[in-house]
């Protein structure tokens, strides 16, 4: 059942990825209950993410399990057992969770996408580095940043700050709460040749960050914030519902008139309170930004409001 199942999404999706020159996507999730994994590809190495459940097995059972699953992927995907790398991940987890590492070891290879370059790390976090389900909308952040000031809000590894930067904008500045992640950012923009005082890296909480901030200030905003977070380094607790109304305002008060704003998050049950934003303009764009690999789950929630 899983080996036709994969087949059938791998020889469908992977065409489309060599259709379109895109060298890291993903090609399962979670489709078949009794094998929960995500499987994404980059370059040419795989990426598996086991999710948690319950299940009958005991420890020895499940690691015989998962040893056949994962050359039962091998074989299908066509890529060597020493290029596949595994993790098991709750269902449910904080932005926090993503900060810890959990490998001694690392495995850090340069994926390609829209022509630029990012940092990969396989082994040593829950996520790689690079969220593949806003291919899209990197590419429309590029498309708008031509000589605007930009501010990228909890940037993680500061592919959007990327793409700004590729698409031509005046100023790039990249805030989040993580050193780590903050330094990883910067490493992107090196290795895209992006160097210079116009790109700025800021350590800080974002919630105290906005109130520091200027009035007319930017002309392109990207948001992208946890669905929870209760860090020990921030000074309130976020809950991305309750605040999402305070956070655009204030997002809206450094925004210049007609500025835009991008603000996604992937909380599922996530309602937009657009009544209450102080935009000229809010437009749901979570189909157009749907890749082709995620068509079938809908992840996370996006939107472009203009000041």
């Amino acid at each position: 059942m899983f080996e036709n199942r994969l087949t059938k999404v791998f020889r469908h999706i992977s065409k489309s990825a060599r259709r379109q020159n895109i060298t890291c996507y993903r090609v399962y999730d979670d489709d078949i209950p009794e094998f929960p994994f995500s499987i994404e590809i980059y370059e040419d190495y795989a990426y598996i993410a086991e999710y948690s459940r319950k299940h009958t097995m005991d420890e020895d059972a499940h690691e015989a399990w998962l040893d056949n699953c994962l050359e039962l992927i091998s074989k299908v995907l066509d890529i060597s057992p020493s290029k596949i790398w595994v993790k098991q991940r709750q269902r449910k987890e904080n932005r926090q969770s993503q900060y810890e590492k959990l490998s001694q070891e690392s495995h850090i290879l340069t994926a390609n996408e829209g022509g630029l370059k990012f940092k990969v790390n396989l082994s040593d976090y829950l996520d790689t580095g690079l969220f593949l389900d806003h291919r899209i909308t990197r590419d429309m952040v590029r498309s708008e940043a031509k000589d605007k000031k930009v501010l990228n809000l909890f940037c993680y590894t500061g592919s959007f700050s990327v793409y700004a930067a590729a698409g031509g904008a005046a100023s790039v500045t990249s805030v989040d709460l993580s050193k780590t992640y903050l330094s990883w950012a910067e490493e992107n923009m090196q290795l895209n040749g992006f160097n210079g005082p116009q790109y700025t890296f800021e350590h800080a909480d974002v919630l105290q960050y906005l109130d520091n901030l200027k009035i007319n200030t930017y002309d392109l905003v990207i948001m992208d914030p946890p669905t929870f977070s209760n860090s020990k380094r921030m000074k309130d607790f976020l809950d991305i519902q309750r605040d999402h109304v305070t956070l655009l305002n204030k997002v809206l008060m450094a925004t210049k008139k007609d500025g835009i704003v991008y603000f996604s998050n992937n909380y599922r049950r996530f309602v937009l309170d657009s009544e209450n934003i102080e935009a000229s303009s809010i437009k749901d764009i979570t189909a157009q930004t749907l890749p082709f690999d995620f068509q079938q789950k809908l992840i996370r929630k996006c939107y472009k409001l203009i000041k």
